[in-house]
C-alpha cells in the first residue's frame, strides 16, 4: 500500500491557509508516504504528468496533521509521483492542528 489511507475529503477544521505564500512560513520536512492519508480520491493523469506541475505553486505538498493522523492536503500528484519512482519520503510542509 502506498498511503495509510485514501479519503475525499477534510476532516480537520479550516486552517486559513490558502496560497501558497500563506503556506511558506511552515517548514517543510519529509513524511512518509504510508504514514499519509489523501483528502482526494481522484487524480488528474495531466496533473501527474505535466512537466510544470509546481511552476506557479508550492515546491513542497501540504500536509495537515490532525488528531494523529498526517492528512495530504495538496500534492498528491507529487506523492503519486514519488512512489511511481519507489521513493518512500515526500517532503511536505505539515500544519500541526492537534487539540
Amino acid at each position: 500500500m502506498i498511503f495509510k489511507g485514501i479519503g475525499d475529503s477534510r476532516p480537520y477544521p479550516d486552517h486559513g491557509l490558502a496560497s501558497p505564500k500563506q503556506w511558506a512560513d511552515v517548514p517543510p520536512r519529509q513524511i512518509r508516504l504510508d504514514e499519509l492519508v489523501t483528502t482526494k480520491s481522484t487524480l488528474s493523469l495531466d496533473t501527474l504528468l505535466a512537466e510544470d506541475s509546481t511552476f506557479f505553486g508550492d515546491l513542497f505538498a501540504h500536509v495537515v496533521q490532525w488528531r494523529g493522523d498526517l492528512y495530504l492536503e495538496d500534492g498528491l500528484h507529487r506523492a503519486v509521483r514519488a512512489a511511481l519512482h519507489q521513493r518512500a519520503i515526500l517532503h511536505a510542509r505539515v500544519l500541526v492542528l492537534d487539540d
